[in-house]
C-alpha cells in the first residue's frame, strides 16, 4: 500500500508539472500576441476592422477541436495518447513563430502572417485538447481520501487556471516592456524557444507514468463520435453548453475598435497596454484563487450569470470612458484603460471556470477528450461570430479608424446583447452534482 501510495503521489507530481508547463504556456501566449496587434498596425498598416478580422479568423482552427478530441481519444500513437498530441503541437507552434521571425520584415505580407497564425492556432488547439482531456480524466479518477469518491473539488482546473493566468500575466508584463524594446520578430522568436522547451519537457515524460485511466473504446473514430453524441444528447450538458455558446456569440465584440481608439485617438503608450492586459490576467489568477476558497460549491447558476450582469455593467462604463466622464472626475485615461479595460477583457473567461468544472463532473468515461474539445471548439465558434458581429456594429454606428464619434451607442449596444442570455439562464444547472442514473452506476 505504501508503493502504491507513492507511485499515486509521483503520477500526480509529473501530472502538475506537466499540465503547469502546458497552461502556463497557453497563458504566455499573449506574449507574442501582443506583438501581432503592433506588427499588424504599425508594420503592415492594418485598419480596425482588418485587424478584428484577422485575428478572429486566425482562430478558426480551434473550431476543429472535436475532431481532435476524437482522434486523441480514439488513436494512440507510439502506445500514448495524450502526451504525442501535445509533443505535435508545440512543434507546430515554434515552426510557425520561428518562421515568422526569421522572415524580414519586407517579406512578410498579410496572407503569409495568416497562414502561420493559423498554423500556430492548429498546434495550440492540439495541446490545449490534450491538456483539457489530461485534466478532465485526472479529476474523475477515485482518491484515496473519500471512500474511491471521484474528485471532484475542482482542485486540479484551478491549479490549471491558476498556471494559465500566471502564464498571462507574465506574458503581458514582459510583453509591455519588451514592445517598446524589441521588434515583433524578436518576441516571436522568444517565444519559439519557449515552445521548444515545452516540447523537450513533454518527450522526456512517459504517459504510463502518469496513470492515466485507459481509453476502453477501441473501435476508432465512428464509435468515438457516437459516444460523444450521446454525451450531447443528455440535457444537463447539453443544455449548459448551448447557453454559454450563446453568450459569446450574442455579444460583439470591440476589442479591435477598442484598441484603435485607446492607441490612436487617445494616444495610450504601448506600455501601459501591456500593464492593462497584466491588470486583467492578475484579475483571472485573483479569481481562480476566490473561487476555489470561496465559491466553488455555489451554484453554477448564480456565479455564472453575475458575472455575465458584470460584464455588462462594465460596458455601460465604457460608454462613460469614451464619453470623458470619468476625465472630467479627474481619472487619467491611462489608469481606466490598465483597470476597466484590462479587467473587461478577461471578464468573459471568468466563467469558464465554474463551467469547465461542472462539464468535467458531467462527462461520461471515455470521451472527455472529445466533449472538452468540443465544448471549447463551440466556444471558440462562438467568439469568433461576436468577433465578426462586432465589426458589423462598428460599421452601423459608423465606427472607423479616425472617427469614434459613433463608439458610445455601439457600447450600449454591446451591453444591451451581453444580458439577453439571461432569459435562458434556467439552462445551467443550479447545483454540480452529476445526476447519475442507476443503469451507470
Amino acid at each position: 500500500m505504501a508503493g502504491e501510495s507513492n507511485e499515486k503521489r509521483e503520477s500526480n507530481r509529473k501530472i502538475k508539472w506537466l499540465l503547469g508547463m502546458g497552461y502556463w504556456v497557453q497563458g504566455f501566449r499573449c506574449f507574442p500576441w501582443l506583438a501581432v496587434n503592433f506588427f499588424l498596425k504599425d508594420g503592415l498598416h492594418v485598419d480596425s476592422s482588418s485587424l478584428q478580422i484577422l485575428l478572429n479568423s486566425a482562430n478558426l482552427p480551434m473550431v476543429a477541436k472535436p475532431f481532435y478530441g476524437v482522434v486523441s481519444d480514439s488513436f494512440y500513437l507510439f502506445g500514448q495518447h495524450r502526451l504525442p498530441y501535445i509533443a505535435l503541437g508545440a512543434i507546430l507552434q515554434a515552426i510557425s513563430w520561428i518562421a515568422v521571425a526569421i522572415l524580414s520584415s519586407s517579406g512578410i505580407s498579410i496572407s503569409t502572417m495568416t497562414f502561420y497564425l493559423l498554423l500556430g492556432n492548429l498546434g495550440a488547439s492540439l495541446v490545449e485538447v490534450a491538456n483539457d482531456a489530461i485534466v478532465a480524466e485526472t479529476s474523475k479518477q477515485p482518491t484515496s481520501t473519500k471512500r474511491g469518491k471521484a474528485s471532484s473539488s475542482g482542485g486540479l482546473q484551478s491549479f490549471v487556471w491558476m498556471a494559465s493566468s500566471l502564464g498571462g500575466v507574465l506574458g503581458n508584463l514582459i510583453g509591455g516592456i519588451a514592445i517598446e524594446k524589441y521588434s515583433p520578430q524578436t518576441m516571436f522568436l522568444g517565444f519559439g524557444v519557449i515552445l521548444i522547451i515545452q516540447l523537450l519537457l513533454t518527450i522526456s515524460v512517459r504517459e504510463r507514468s502518469l496513470n492515466l485511466p485507459k481509453n476502453n473504446s477501441n473501435s476508432g473514430i465512428k464509435q468515438q463520435l457516437a459516444v460523444l453524441a450521446s454525451a450531447l444528447r443528455k440535457p444537463e450538458i447539453a443544455y449548459p453548453i448551448a447557453w454559454l455558446s450563446v453568450s459569446y456569440a450574442l455579444v460583439p465584440v470591440l476589442t479591435g475598435t477598442m484598441f484603435f481608439y485607446q492607441t490612436q485617438a487617445l494616444g495610450i503608450d504601448s506600455a501601459v497596454i501591456g500593464i492593462s492586459k497584466v491588470f486583467g490576467q492578475a484579475g483571472m489568477l485573483l479569481w481562480s484563487a476566490i473561487y476555489n476558497k470561496s465559491l466553488k460549491s455555489s451554484s453554477p447558476r448564480k456565479v455564472i450569470t453575475g458575472i455575465q450582469v458584470t460584464m455588462a455593467v462594465f460596458m455601460v462604463s465604457d460608454v462613460l470612458f469614451v464619453n470623458k466622464f470619468y476625465q472630467q472626475m479627474g481619472v487619467p485615461d491611462s489608469l481606466y484603460v490598465v483597470v476597466f479595460s484590462g479587467l473587461l477583457e478577461v471578464l468573459l473567461f471568468f466563467k469558464m471556470l465554474p463551467f469547465s468544472i461542472l462539464i468535467a463532473q458531467l462527462c461520461p468515461p471515455g470521451c472527455e477528450g472529445s466533449l472538452m474539445a468540443f465544448v471549447m471548439s463551440a466556444i471558440a465558434l462562438a467568439m469568433i461570430v461576436g468577433g465578426y458581429l462586432g465589426v458589423v456594429l462598428a460599421s452601423f454606428v459608423g465606427v472607423t479608424g479616425s472617427d469614434f464619434s459613433g463608439l458610445p451607442r455601439g457600447l450600449l449596444i454591446q451591453a444591451t446583447c451581453t444580458l439577453i442570455p439571461l432569459l435562458c439562464s434556467s439552462w445551467i444547472p443550479d447545483n454540480m452534482k452529476p445526476k447519475v442514473s442507476k443503469k451507470d452506476a
